[in-house]
């Protein structure tokens, strides 16, 4: 991998947005009128609830470009990154692509951060035919069926089977195995997928669902909700939670003092810096869905290195200061870019879809394949335990040990601790 020299990092910012179309856009970077970039357009959160994983995302996405602009671009041609802040609002990402495709003609478009906001932008792209190369996104297209959607994500093709199997699989290694569930799950698509495929494993695993709600997006007291799950006295609890909520639901557990073997599941939230510096030893012993540790399994060619460059901007962009989650993968994401149009030799968006269903992909977070629905062939969901945490220092999670990984097998770096609990 190519370094990045001074002069290049300080050009890496984000205050180089300017106002358009109602909301925040950008241009990165800046290169002369005579070049003709490559231009790939995007909508991504810069505000709103989805920011902190936007803000990281648009970082490695202007890593990778200032890198393959060192080398000398792509079929010769530098790449710029032309992007808008969609607000965390599904309702203006509609806008935003028929913009990039029809008033500013980018080359090529990549999603914006999340399943809700991946979903409005797929009507657009489709009515143009262009190749599609999506962000953590979770079965968005299952309902689409476009076959020029490809999404950056490990959650596989079948997330009803796949997706909560790592966390069923560590409550079977307890002491004694789990006998009975509560499921909590925030009313939106992500959630509800997660939601579904825990309930769908235990009732195939027998095991007994105590507790089974959903909650809107809205709520803030979660302590009468905690209350009713701690009632139902569970072996296990399986949340699905965005940040705002995983914040709220995590205080309540602790304010209640809540302590079932196993607590966790598929919270978003924990896997970012400033969640583990706000919450501290409130982590301890949480098991939870996660995509990156910096356990010795995982050390893929080049991700230290990545996130080195990351960390050192990380601090100027007011953006998440780890980098152990989205960022890896944001910066992979441009890598299969990066190959497929180097492999075709052209910007074309049938060969493009066409190299991305036949290709295999090596990236930072590793090598993998696309299914025939544009998901991972093989899925790799992580379930991780925070471990030994005392305080909110984040140096302990640049390095294993503080977030081990418990499933799948192959990536395995610790073993579980229970029950959860700061005091565990």
């Amino acid at each position: 991998m190519n370094t990045i020299t001074r002069r290049d990092l300080g050009r890496l910012s984000l205050a180089a947005a300017v106002a358009g179309a109602g909301v925040t856009a950008g241009v990165f970077p800046a290169v002369a009128q005579s070049a003709n970039p490559i231009r790939i357009g995007f909508a991504m959160a810069l505000s709103g609830g989805l920011a902190g994983n936007g803000r990281a995302t648009l970082l490695a996405y202007q890593i990778w470009a200032a890198e393959v602009n060192a080398r000398g671009g792509i079929l010769g041609r530098p790449v710029q990154l032309v992007f808008y802040d969609d607000q965390t609002t599904p309702g203006l990402v509609p806008g935003i692509y028929t913009k990039l495709l029809d008033v500013d003609r980018v080359d090529i478009v990549t999603s914006p951060y999340a399943t809700a906001m991946i979903a409005p932008a797929m009507p657009v792209v489709m009515q143009r035919n262009v190749t599609f190369l999506t962000i953590f996104g979770a079965g968005v297209n299952e309902a689409f069926k476009y076959d020029r959607h490809f999404n950056m994500n490990v959650v596989g093709d079948n997330m009803k089977e796949t997706y909560a199997k790592g966390f069923l699989d560590i409550a079977a290694r307890l002491p004694t195995p789990a006998r009975s569930i509560a499921i909590l799950a925030v009313d939106n698509e992500f959630a509800q997928k997660a939601a579904e495929s825990t309930r769908f494993l235990s009732r195939q695993r027998g095991l007994r669902i105590v507790y089974d709600r959903s909650y809107p997006p809205s709520t803030v007291d979660f302590t009468p909700t905690i209350r009713a799950v701690q009632a139902a006295r569970p072996d296990v609890v399986f949340i699905a939670s965005y940040p705002p909520d995983s914040s709220g639901i995590l205080r309540a557990a602790s304010e209640l003092r809540f302590t079932p073997q196993i607590f966790g599941g598929g919270m978003v939230g924990p896997q970012l810096a400033a969640f583990q510096a706000q919450f501290g030893p409130i982590l301890n012993n949480l098991v939870n869905w996660d995509v990156y540790s910096p356990e010795p399994t995982m050390n893929f060619p080049g991700v230290a290195a990545f996130q080195e460059k990351y960390r050192e901007l990380a601090v100027k962009e007011q953006t998440d200061l780890l980098g152990n989650y989205i960022p890896p993968y944001a910066y992979g994401q441009m890598q299969v870019l990066e190959q497929t149009l180097t492999r075709i030799g052209k910007i074309d968006q049938t060969a493009m879809a066409a190299d991305m269903h036949a290709s295999e992909f090596d990236t930072i977070v590793g090598k993998f394949r696309f299914s025939a629905s544009g998901e991972w062939a093989e899925p790799r969901n992580l379930y991780v335990q925070f471990q030994s945490i005392r305080d909110g220092d984040l140096e302990k999670y640049k390095r294993p040990g503080a977030k081990v990984i418990l499933a799948p097998e192959n990536l395995k770096s610790g073993e579980l601790r229970a029950p959860y609990g700061p005091a565990a």
